[in-house]
């Protein structure tokens, strides 16, 4: 499910045959100049309206942490979510307050809960996201326990960004009843070894954002420091895949 940052990514995406497609707050910040984290609810809220309406391909939004700290406010970004055509979204349990920025467990479940209840009615798929793992708290006893809360606060989807290890990976699988997404990190295990494993659906983030940021900064780069132009057989490449995904 790769994680599209606008709707000509979008299109691009379905015009290579994949069959759902992701938002990635990081990358649609970036189309703000912004950072990760500086979007607002209502920002979000019209970025995954614009991926719906660029395929017909079911699209999970992120949402970070719903923008909210209290149940009733994730629940109502849930329901907007829904509103906005999403298939599904993400709840995470980090927050925004620097002192404590992993919600207590508690919390985080209670929060899970009510994007479920939210969900419910539209019968969009709701992933509950423990994100202790990259920020800081390496402690996969402690993800995992948080994952199977979630899972009995009935999340459809469970995730843990910053699994690396296959060996972490199966743990996680067989710890919980609910499918498990991974996110893809360089170095880490591919596609195929995480089927094998059992997990269930595999993202990328900002990833694929970056790639593009990459391309252009080395062209770019080229182009300032010694006007020459090897870009442009990428160029020629970009341009035909546009024209097919745009056509």
């Amino acid at each position: 499910m790769p994680n599209a940052w606008d709707a000509g990514s979008a299109r691009l995406f379905a015009s290579l045959g994949f069959a759902a497609i992701a938002t990635t707050s990081s990358g649609f910040a970036a189309t703000l100049g912004r950072g990760d984290g500086q979007v607002s609810r209502d920002e979000a809220l019209t970025h995954t309206a614009a991926l719906v309406a660029a395929t017909a391909l079911p699209v999970n939004a992120d949402l970070e942490d719903c923008f909210a700290d209290d149940p009733a406010g994730v629940a109502a970004t849930i329901t907007a979510a829904a509103a906005a055509g999403a298939a599904g979204a993400s709840v995470e349990d980090f927050g925004r307050d620097d002192a404590r920025p992993i919600h207590d467990i508690g919390l985080a479940t209670e929060r899970v809960a009510a994007a479920v209840e939210a969900a419910r009615p539209s019968g969009l798929v709701l992933t509950a996201r423990a994100e202790n793992l990259i920020h800081g708290v390496r402690d996969l006893d402690d993800t995992i326990r948080r994952l199977q809360a979630f899972q009995e606060a009935g999340a459809d989807v469970l995730y843990a960004p910053g699994l690396f290890t296959i060996e972490d990976v199966r743990a996680v699988v067989t710890s919980v009843d609910r499918p498990v997404n991974v996110l893809l990190l360089g170095g880490g295990p591919d596609v195929r070894a995480l089927a094998e494993a059992g997990v269930a659906r595999v993202s990328v983030g900002g990833t694929l954002a970056w790639v593009a940021w990459g391309a252009v900064a080395d062209a770019a780069g080229e182009l300032l420091a010694s006007g020459t132009q090897g870009y442009t057989d990428l160029a020629r490449a970009g341009g035909k895949a546009a024209r097919t995904a745009l056509a």
